[in-house]
């Protein structure tokens, strides 16, 4: 499947992408990359979505199944170029390894979609019953599963690979993630009368500790139900002589499988209620973060930050299909599931799409100084997405 020179081709799209920066929001410039790239590796059509998304297409000579596979081609900021080894937006090669942001978040990943999809059509002469997208996502990094639902509606598709980093291991499921906002209003005092007033700021620490005393439900796979402080802010700020009269604090909770936004939120719930009976000064209340997010095109993406988690049986007929094409181009996969959130919190938790992820390179290299992926592990990928395309058309 990969000859010498599909192999240098393959390199050459990883660094191709790597040299347009594609901070979340402002992907514009890789996305004209990738038009020429669909166009040089035979896509038969493309398109470009409201939100941004670039979808290829190749078709097979017959009606039969849609597959998709996922890359977002956002990524995080670089915050000091000074301190990588080569320039983040270079691409450059040393030790077998393509250096870059993005390398393993992942447009190592997409490059090996791009052309494993163009050479399994190649050599099938599009011999094949179905269908072949290819979208690369926009605003994952910051909105994960938000902007790929315009793709699941514009193609349905029956399967879907994500292509986040997996070490070359069938990942057949993830926790979700949402973000839990709980605001306390007290009233406002000269801090040189505190008694006058309503600290916020000492109402929501009373809750904080009350929240870490709740137990996380726990699933025999995915593991704990989690829940985490990440942000708190007081208002006003800066709070010069003035008691706090608000106060918000933002939690990750991880979710697992079959969990609602009502069913998350219920134990919070009953905790503040049962907090305010206590404490008659004490006003509270809890909600799911609201993002707002503005894409390159100038469309704005709005949502609650609700991602499901979700998991598929080790004897789904897609993953089984994932799992022989692995197998068949000389992959040892084992079948376990992501740490993190992706796309796949839309088309498996969200819509109940087969779906499955897989991907070179190591999760922990994501959004790191000095990320790389090994040209080893980028052409065993696409070798990877290649066999999965001959599993599932059942081509052998």
């Amino acid at each position: 499947m990969l000859t010498e020179v599909r192999k240098e081709k393959l390199v050459k799209l990883c660094q191709e992408l790597i040299r347009n920066p594609s901070v979340s929001g402002q992907e514009d410039k890789v996305v004209e990359a990738i038009k020429k790239v669909f166009k040089e590796f035979n896509f038969d059509e493309y398109f470009v979505d409201s939100y941004g998304n670039i979808i290829g297409h190749i078709k097979g000579k017959g009606p039969g199944k849609t597959i998709l596979f996922d890359g977002h081609i956002d990524h995080v900021p670089v915050t000091d170029e000074q301190k990588w080894k080569f320039g983040p937006f270079c691409g450059e090669i040393a030790e077998g390894r393509i250096y870059g942001r993005g390398t393993s978040d992942m447009k190592g990943q997409v490059s090996a979609m791009i052309t494993a999809a163009s050479y399994f059509a190649e050599d099938t002469n599009r011999n094949f019953d179905g269908d072949i997208y290819v979208a690369g996502v926009v605003h994952e990094e910051i909105f994960e599963g938000v902007a790929a639902r315009k793709i699941s509606d514009a193609i349905n598709p029956d399967y879907v690979v994500i292509g986040e980093s997996s070490e070359l291991n069938l990942k057949i499921g993830q926790r979700g993630r949402a973000e839990i906002v709980i605001e306390v209003f007290g009233k406002p005092a000269h801090s040189a009368n505190p008694e006058k007033g309503i600290n916020s700021v000492y109402k929501m620490a009373n809750i904080i500790k009350r929240i870490q005393e709740l137990k996380p439900i726990v699933h025999e796979e995915l593991g704990e139900g989690i829940l985490v402080l990440t942000d708190i802010k007081s208002s006003p700020y800066p709070g010069a002589s003035v008691v706090p009269e608000y106060c918000k604090a933002t939690f990750d909770r991880r979710l697992l499988v079959g969990e609602t936004k009502e069913s998350v939120l219920t134990p919070i719930e009953e905790l503040l209620d049962q907090m305010m009976k206590e404490d008659p000064e004490l006003n509270a209340k809890v909600s799911y973060a609201i993002g707002t997010e503005i894409c390159y095109t100038g469309q704005t993406i709005t949502g609650e930050r609700f991602f499901p988690g979700w998991l598929f049986d080790k004897e789904d007929e897609f993953v089984q299909a994932a799992y022989k094409g692995l197998k068949e181009v000389g992959l040892e996969p084992e079948v376990t599931h992501y740490s993190f959130c992706t796309n796949g919190s839309h088309y498996a938790g969200e819509k109940g799409i087969k779906t499955i992820g897989f991907g070179p390179s190591q999760e922990n290299l994501a959004h790191t100084i000095n990320e790389y992926i090994e040209i080893e592990q980028l052409e065993k990928g696409a070798k990877g997405y290649y066999g999965i395309l001959k599993s599932v058309f059942n081509i052998y």
